[in-house]
């Protein structure tokens, strides 16, 4: 089992231990909670595949993903009491989840031979699309739409990826070098509450 893989799985598990902590807080049935846990650990990855009609889709090729998805949620059942309150710890997660989702979104793209913007485009899709579909099926406004810097992290670490892959460094070099960068561009956003500008009138609004 390669690293990267490991990472993704990790990456799916932390999410879906997330997905089924906002779903048990929204008092969803058991059935709920899988199902939002599955669609965030795994949506952002099938969107991507289905939007550039790569078959078979993820976690339909590799039952890996259903088998960390159910013991996530196990996990989260057995222990909500003493991991709900981790908020660092799931954002950590979080965070190094979009980091190599981000990653292998954008390679996936580029070895399905699509235009390298387009493939950053996957990997951004990969990352956050997860988190989008979540918090529309719990009643909830994206984070991406309202707060911190999230997808657009994701946005820098696919050109960081491209550069690095443009220039031929070693694969390792473009993963780990891809990875710290949306992990530190996050962490830095949230740190110091830095946020993109939001309209809140136009240029012309005030005039009298």
């Amino acid at each position: 089992m390669s690293i990267i893989y490991t990472l993704d799985i990790i990456g799916t598990f932390a999410f879906a231990v997330s997905g089924a902590l906002i779903a048990s807080k929204k008092k969803f049935d058991l059935f709920g909670v899988v199902i939002i846990a599955f669609v965030t650990a795994v949506g952002g990855g099938m969107m991507r595949d289905v939007l550039i009609n790569y078959h078979p889709i993820n976690w339909i090729g590799d039952l890996n993903y259903i088998w960390t998805i159910l013991v996530a949620v196990i996990f989260t059942f057995l222990f909500k009491s003493k991991i709900a309150p981790l908020s660092k710890t799931l954002f950590l997660f979080d965070t190094i989840g979009i980091a190599v989702f981000t990653m292998l979104g954008t390679e996936k793209g580029l070895n399905f031979g699509l235009h390298p913007f387009i493939a950053a485009v996957m990997g951004v899709v990969s990352a956050v699309m997860g988190g989008v579909l979540r918090d529309v099926l719990t009643q909830q406004v994206p984070l991406i739409f309202k707060k911190e810097i999230y997808a657009l992290a994701c946005f820098i670490g696919a050109f960081v990826f491209l550069i690095l892959h443009y220039f031929k460094f070693g694969i390792n070099i473009q993963y780990i070098v891809t990875t710290l960068t949306v992990i530190i561009v996050r962490l830095i956003a949230v740190k110091y509450k830095l946020e993109l500008p939001k309209i809140k009138d136009d240029i012309f609004g005030k005039v009298k």
